[in-house]
């Protein structure tokens, strides 16, 4: 959706009343928001509000929303997203009782912030070692969702990530999973066993 242009109806949002009053009404309006897998959506609970009073622009990593609210006084949003969007699938529409702006995520990752520095890029700056030690540690959930959640880790991990992940299983017979490729570059993975078994080769 493009910014109206200077003809809007949003440009004249203060008339026949003073600045001021018109800022302080506009302020009490409030903003939520929440995410899916694949949207950002922010509600913003203004009422009765028309859809041609209603400007949005979508940038990767900006959003701006002006609205004509009936009371003639003009709500302005800004934000400086924390990870980027689709622009050109990114759209809103409007209810009677709130403005709903969807926000196509470029990434499938769950965003920390909606504003500020980026957050959980998919393959780069995520702690993957981590990860996997919390995986771990939560194996009572059972084996089907930790292999899942390994899957998640070698399809969105960089080249790097996919040979450490490789080269440890392998090389431990399946005992060890490393992400660090730097660590396990160097030698041979050793076999880990779990705590109270003992590893046996099948091999004659």
């Amino acid at each position: 959706m493009a910014e109206s242009d200077a003809k809007s109806p949003l440009n004249d949002a203060a008339g026949g009343k003073e600045a001021g009053e018109s800022t302080q009404l506009a302020s009490k309006v409030k903003y939520d928001w929440y995410q899916t897998d694949t949207h950002i959506v922010i509600t913003i609970l203004a009422k009765n509000v028309k859809p041609e009073n209603i400007s949005t622009q979508f940038e990767e990593n900006k959003l701006d929303v002006k609205a004509k609210l009936p009371d003639d006084s003009l709500y302005s949003l800004h934000l400086d997203l924390s990870n980027p969007i689709v622009s050109s699938q990114s759209n809103f529409k409007v209810l009677t009782s709130k403005i709903e702006i969807r926000l196509k995520k470029l990434d499938g990752i769950r965003w920390l912030t909606l504003q500020g520095e980026p957050k959980l890029t998919p393959s780069k700056g995520r702690d993957w070692d981590k990860v996997v030690g919390e995986i771990e540690e939560e194996k009572a959930e059972g084996d089907a969702a930790v292999n899942s959640l390994f899957q998640k880790i070698y399809l969105e991990g960089s080249d790097e990530v996919k040979k450490a992940m490789n080269k440890s299983f392998l090389e431990s017979g399946g005992t060890v999973l490393s992400t660090n490729w730097s660590e396990v570059a160097r030698d041979k993975v050793d076999i880990k066993p779990p705590d109270g078994m003992e590893w046996k080769s099948w091999e004659s």
